[in-house]
């Protein structure tokens, strides 16, 4: 066997192997491993703007929990100025009530002293015509003197 030839022919078969995998298969390596760098680099692009999103999201709803609260604080104080508002207002128709009450009642006291001044004027003529039947030993016809009576009565 000789030296050179063998080496000539592993040469000729290497360089032939070389040409056909630089051909053939590199390409489908080199595609292989491109699709999976521009996976990598979508995947962290897309990772980048999910971040982004995040803190978009987060100032987003760091506002709206900061515009919730002054708005709950808002609602809270007109609740309570409404409140102490429906409690004047109560307080105000307690007053007027009590005072409608009390002015009902001086209506019927009073009512009711004029119906006790009627009841003692008629009872006090009366007891004036009684006296005064025994006085003149006499009787005392009251219709005939009714208006005399009426005139002692309002005298008294």
């Amino acid at each position: 066997m000789n030296f050179n030839a063998t080496f000539l022919g592993q040469s000729i078969s290497f360089l032939f192997f070389l040409w056909f995998c630089r051909k053939y298969v590199w390409p489908l390596f080199a595609a292989i491993l491109e699709e999976r760098k521009k996976r990598i680099a979508d995947g962290l692009e897309a990772a980048a703007r999910s971040q982004k999103d995040l803190e978009l999201a987060q100032h987003k709803s760091s506002e709206q929990l900061k515009e919730a609260k002054t708005t709950a604080a808002s609602i809270i104080d007109q609740a309570n100025k409404r409140g102490a508002q429906i409690v004047d207002e109560a307080k105000e128709q307690a007053r007027e009530e009590g005072q409608r009450i009390i002015a009902g009642a001086h209506a019927d006291i009073e009512q009711e002293v004029n119906r006790a001044k009627e009841a003692l004027r008629a009872q006090v003529s009366a007891i004036a015509v009684a006296g005064a039947e025994k006085i003149l030993e006499q009787s005392i016809d009251q219709a005939a003197n009714e208006e005399m009576l009426d005139k002692l009565a309002s005298e008294l």
